[in-house]
């Protein structure tokens, strides 16, 4: 009948919701909407459907009731239950062009931006993958979801959904940047006002707001080689002109900046990606620089709380006592890379216009992800979740570095502060890249080091090692098939 929804029509995708009855229920909504039924047509019986679906007719009766709470469904008297009148429905299809027959050329409109040179690309499905030695991930393992699941059940209580459910326009969650001025940048030796304080969607967020507000054609501009492709791709797409200064074990050296610099954008707490640690003496002298020079310096210190091997160095923006330096930090390496929660601290001057132009964009982060993370913070959860993760990145990289001490492969930096990455040099003629693609069928995932360079050596013997999302039981096997396919390439 045309009137009923066919029990074969309705199927489960494990994508839709991580319980069964959330993914009977977007099928059911799924199968409601596609076929825009009309009010009054009848689903079929919570029997019939158990059967074809494979399910207990217990799971299905309670979806359907939880439907009909919903407004999607409505019960018949003795005749089971019905798509409702209240149920939302598609518009009718209209016949007329579809996107894959439009004659324009998009082409001639995009030339002038051309694809990124520098991307850090990752498989979708690394979980899959036995040895992941990849950079940002996360272990879940190690995250407390019941915690954040009680931060998310307080922000969305009826005590904040009103402040939450309002528009707050430019404005960040003020409880949110309470504990930032009052607990995370301290413990960085920064103190900060509210209004020197804006929260961005990561650090990359943050990197672009930063270089639109700074740099222009006669601002030359200077950052790390190697280091975060993303500093480098958000420079290229700016007016200034880059400079690409050569790091040695120390980071970057102040002594070697060009005369003209104007901008200076550095990880110096874990470089980008050798993880070695700018030491005091060279932040004192980039600073005395930046005031000699009259430049300005953004400091992505995204990963300053994996300072687990001694202790963590100042932040480059505490020794400032002149305002040159822009701070940037992130909550999304330390909790979970789809938070997306970072941000900037600078003179206010500068954070009013970058909350203007942050408005532009986006208004302000999602309210109730950053009320989340405030109770996160607040209620002490991120500091033991630190805890464990220190404990654990200890570990893993002791496993890591007696592993490596039996391979060929060579630590390039030291990374005496601790970091979830070690920055690897293989044996001379080895090709990263076509190491990287080779170990995919052992299951092995590494980041190769071109990507690094705006100029790599060619071929690239160096290619960066996250053991952030690996337990430290898998790294000794993982590291001896890494070395197995480095000897195999070069013949040794």
């Amino acid at each position: 009948m045309k009137n009923t929804i066919a029990a074969e029509s309705i199927f489960l995708r494990a994508a839709d919701a991580s319980t069964l009855q959330g993914r009977l229920a977007a099928a059911l909504v799924r199968a409601i909407l596609e076929s825009g039924a009309r009010p009054g047509t009848r689903l079929p019986s919570s029997r019939k459907l158990a059967e074809a679906l494979g399910l207990s007719r217990m799971t299905v009766t309670l979806v359907y009731q939880e439907l009909v709470g919903q407004g999607y469904l409505e019960t018949l008297p003795r005749s089971g239950v019905a798509v409702a009148a209240t149920a939302p429905h598609r518009g009718l299809k209209v016949a007329g062009a579809t996107a894959g027959d439009a004659s324009l050329d998009w082409s001639q409109w995009l030339a002038d931006h051309p694809p990124p040179r520098r991307v850090i690309r990752k498989p979708a499905d690394w979980r899959s993958y036995r040895y992941p030695f990849i950079y940002g991930q996360p272990d879940p393992r190690l995250f407390d979801h019941y915690a954040w699941r009680d931060c998310a059940r307080r922000a969305l209580g009826s005590r904040d959904f009103g402040d939450l459910s309002t528009d707050r326009y430019g404005s960040d969650d003020p409880l949110l940047i309470d504990y930032i001025c009052s607990n995370t940048l301290p413990r960085r030796g920064i103190h900060a006002r509210p209004d020197e304080v804006l929260v961005t969607l990561g650090a990359q967020n943050a990197l672009y707001i930063a270089v639109e507000l700074l740099c222009r054609a006669d601002r030359p501009a200077v950052t790390e080689e190697p280091g975060y492709p993303d500093i480098a791709e958000t420079l290229r797409r700016s007016q200034s002109p880059v400079t690409f200064l050569p790091v040695d074990g120390l980071g970057l050296n102040p002594e070697t900046l060009p005369d003209d610099t104007r901008l200076v954008m550095i990880t110096p707490s874990h470089h980008i990606p050798t993880g070695s640690t700018m030491p005091l003496g060279r932040r004192q002298a980039l600073l005395n620089r930046a005031v000699a020079q009259d430049f300005v310096i953004v400091e992505d210190d995204y990963d300053f709380e994996m300072s687990y091997l001694g202790p963590s160095a100042p932040a480059l923006k505490s020794l400032d006592t002149e305002g040159r330096v822009l701070y940037i930090g992130s909550f999304s390496k330390s909790l979970f890379p789809g938070l997306r929660i970072g941000y900037l601290v600078a003179p206010a001057p500068l954070i009013a216009k970058a909350r203007e132009l942050r408005t532009m964009l986006l208004r302000h982060p999602p309210g109730h992800l950053q009320r989340i993370t405030a109770y996160f913070l607040a209620l002490g959860h991120y500091d033991a979740h630190i805890v464990r993760l220190r404990g654990a990145m200890v570990k893993r990289r002791a496993v890591l570095d007696q592993a490596l001490a039996k391979s060929c492969l060579t630590l390039e930096s030291a990374a005496v502060a601790g970091g979830a990455s070690v920055w690897l040099r293989g044996p001379d003629g080895l090709d990263s890249a076509r190491l990287a693609e080779e170990l995919k069928a052992d299951g092995v995932l590494i980041e190769p080091g071109a990507v690094f360079f705006e100029n790599p050596p060619e071929p690239c013997p160096l290619f960066r090692l996250g053991y952030g999302s690996i337990d430290s039981s898998d790294i000794p096997r993982g590291i001896e098939l890494i070395d197995a396919a480095v000897k195999r390439a070069l013949k040794i």
